[in-house]
């Protein structure tokens, strides 16, 4: 679906519009193909921390060109700011001496990260201060870098210092094009090491994954995007997509599984299928869901139940049997899609933000109960543009798509991305996180 807003303000009359009203002017985002470079530009990497020395040592493995030190009339593709080091409030001055100097020096759809200590595991309360700070500067910064730049900010907790490749990947590339102000924790939950990737053009090689609402939407476009990454997939949804999901799947030459995830035996079929078929999965992505919007004073029961159902109970009693059974392989990844209605609430949406909110709630207790280094975590998507939002009323679409940081709605493909980072075998350090992909909505932390 396009974006017509989008188009005319690319216009010339558009960009006089824009230049005179002072309307929002979003810029078209860069997303990765395949073959091109992870980062098409150099990094500058600045701070005095206990992450630099490695920072530099995982761009040049990465292949990214850096330096550490800007020169004057260049421009840059990114900047990491290593703020391990800052343990007063009065240290934080760092941050303005590197970035103000840098910040007309970015060329459009530029990537900023900053590194920081999670403050909970800091040595002195005031180290624990100026950590937390850090959450205040990178998410007003994301609302004023522009051009189609991104700014995140990742905490890596004493010990897990090796594990920033995937992360950096992610978070440095196109990878993550619609998402901005975010916070990662590394080594925050559970393991402190990260597994080698042999090739980071098919990081899953080997791997199998199911993906729930498989057929059409965010669920087809995460399907691509594990494939295209070396996975094998298998589509699940029921069976009234047979159709869709047949199509999709077969060209993917992946694996299908049409079924009522909401049935009481879909788990115990789920886990048959996998065993007789693929002895084991190694990711699984909990995607499918529905919404029966009404206020509350107008719920019926079967809207709240049915919607309770799919989003929240069938991930639940799926991803339990799949563990109990011992199905998911060693360094294996659950993943749940929750929803900005799950974090800042929404009219109307009682029953799909409660169950997005519990999504929220399966990762944060699971988190620390994994064993072989299986990891958990969500994605939060915003206002992305699908056949789905495309019948919401205008007034209320636009408001969903300029009512963010980069004045547009993002698409399948920035969700499935951020999935993609989760699933790599180099994010285990990468446990308990719940990230949002709204390009920095201006609703909800």
């Amino acid at each position: 679906m396009s974006d017509r807003y989008q188009s005319f303000t690319a216009s010339p009359i558009g960009q006089l519009f824009v230049k005179n009203l002072g309307l929002p002017s979003p810029v078209k985002l860069d997303r990765w193909t395949p073959g091109a470079p992870l980062v098409d530009g150099t990094v500058v990497v600045g701070g005095e921390g206990r992450l630099t020395e490695g920072v530099v040592a995982t761009l040049d493995g990465l292949g990214v060109a850096s330096t550490r030190k800007a020169e004057e009339g260049e421009k840059y593709k990114g900047l990491v700011f290593d703020a391990t080091g800052l343990k007063t409030a009065e240290e934080l001055v760092a941050l303005q001496q590197f970035f103000t100097p840098l910040m007309r020096s970015l060329k459009t759809c530029a990537r900023v990260v900053v590194l920081g200590t999670n403050p909970t595991q800091t040595e002195t309360a005031e180290e624990r201060i100026a950590q937390r700070a850090l959450e205040g500067f990178t998410r007003s910064l994301g609302k004023e870098i522009g051009k189609g730049g991104t700014v995140n900010l990742v905490y890596v907790a004493p010990g897990a210092e090796s594990t920033l490749d995937s992360t950096l990947a992610f978070f440095l590339s196109p990878k993550s094009a619609y998402v901005s102000g975010q916070v990662a924790r590394l080594g925050a939950t559970g393991t402190k090491k990260a597994a080698k990737v042999a090739d980071q053009e098919k990081p899953l090689a080997g791997k199998v994954a199911i993906v729930t609402g498989a057929s059409r939407g965010i669920g087809e476009q995460i399907a691509r995007v594990l494939h295209r990454d070396g996975a094998t997939v298998l589509g699940i949804d029921v069976p009234q997509a047979a159709s869709e999901l047949t199509s999709v799947i077969k060209e993917l030459d992946g694996d299908l599984l049409t079924l009522d995830i909401t049935a009481k035996d879909a788990p115990q079929r789920i886990a048959h299928h996998v065993k007789e078929k693929h002895g084991g999965v190694d990711i699984v992505v909990h995607n499918a869901g529905i919404t029966r919007d009404k206020k509350l004073a107008n719920m019926a029961e079967d809207r709240w139940d049915s919607v309770i159902n799919v989003n929240l109970v069938a991930p639940e009693r799926i991803t339990r049997e799949l563990l109990d059974q011992g199905l998911v392989n060693k360094n294996g990844r659950i993943i749940g899609v929750s929803s900005i209605a799950g974090i800042a609430g929404n009219v109307g949406q009682t029953n799909y933000a409660a169950s997005k909110a519990g999504v929220i709630g399966f990762v944060d207790a699971l988190a620390g109960d994994l064993k072989n280094d299986i990891t958990v975590n969500a994605v939060a998507p915003g206002f992305i543009i699908t056949q789905m939002t495309a019948a919401v009323p205008f007034a209320t679409r636009e408001v969903g798509q300029r009512m963010n940081a980069m004045s547009q709605g993002g698409l399948p493909v920035d969700v499935a991305e951020a999935i993609a980072w989760y699933a790599s075998p180099g994010s285990t350090a990468v446990n308990g996180n719940v990230v949002r992909v709204c390009g920095q909505m201006m609703l909800g932390a």
